[in-house]
């Protein structure tokens, strides 16, 4: 391992549970406005997953009010808090972009029962 490996595992949360495509998550982020801080939730589904060790972001993508919402977030960065997994989704694709074009009840994702 050279240096650099080495500096990005020091880096890396250890708690972070696995996430895979097609999950329904919770994610918890900081949020600064002046001098308060806030935990705000974004709840959606993973739709991507990119890069890895401590530079590994997911994409999220949610409906908020007949709006597709989509937000990426880094995973090991210090503004995310918490990730919760909700429930899983059989998916049988790397990347669901085909989500961005389908809408109400043919955006659903097929639930595994565990």
């Amino acid at each position: 391992m050279n240096t650099m490996d080495l500096f990005e595992k020091a880096q890396m949360k250890s708690d972070l549970p696995v996430i895979k495509i097609g999950d329904k998550v919770k994610i918890s982020t900081k949020i600064v406005e002046g001098t308060r801080e806030r935990t705000q939730v974004f709840e959606g589904v993973v739709i991507a997953r990119h890069r890895g060790n401590n530079r590994e972001s997911i994409t999220v993508r949610k409906q908020s009010y007949a709006v597709g919402v989509e937000r990426v977030f880094p995973l090991h960065a210090p503004v995310v808090e918490k990730v919760e997994i909700l429930s899983h989704a059989k998916v049988r694709k790397a990347k669901l972009y085909y989500l961005r074009a389908k809408k109400g009840k043919a955006a659903r994702l097929k639930e595994v029962r565990s």
